[in-house]
């Protein structure tokens, strides 16, 4: 059985698991083309914020809504790496899982537009 103690605590944790983040982004960067296409909108998105004449709070918003929608691709395609790992047989609830997941980014993409269209309208 695993036992906690052998578990790295402190800066050495974070230092692995930052490596596990960065493993993850250029797996996803390599193999999503959503995601590359997402990483593309959020850096344009940064210079664009600053030809409108709003604060710098409202450019972090604009900026966060597209960040907010890249999270939820990586969490998106978490859930397709479990589906597909857990069988690849087709299973209603399988795709169901997937375009939930689908259906999550979705959501985000509009969230990001009204938030875009608000600041900026």
């Amino acid at each position: 059985m695993f036992n906690n103690k052998d578990k790295p605590k402190g800066l050495k944790r974070i230092y692995l698991a930052s490596l596990n983040s960065f493993r993850a982004f250029k797996w996803l960067y390599q193999n999503e083309s959503a995601f590359k296409q997402e990483l593309l909108l959020l850096f344009l998105s940064v210079p664009v914020s600053f030809l409108f004449n709003i604060s710098a709070a409202e450019q972090v918003v604009l900026v966060l809504a597209i960040v907010f929608i890249i999270f939820t691709e990586v969490l998106n395609t978490a859930i397709e790496a479990v589906v597909d790992r857990v069988g690849l047989e087709i299973h209603p609830l399988s795709g169901l899982a997937k375009d939930l997941g689908s259906a999550a980014v979705l959501i985000s993409m509009i969230i990001a537009i009204i938030i875009w269209l608000v600041i900026l309208c």
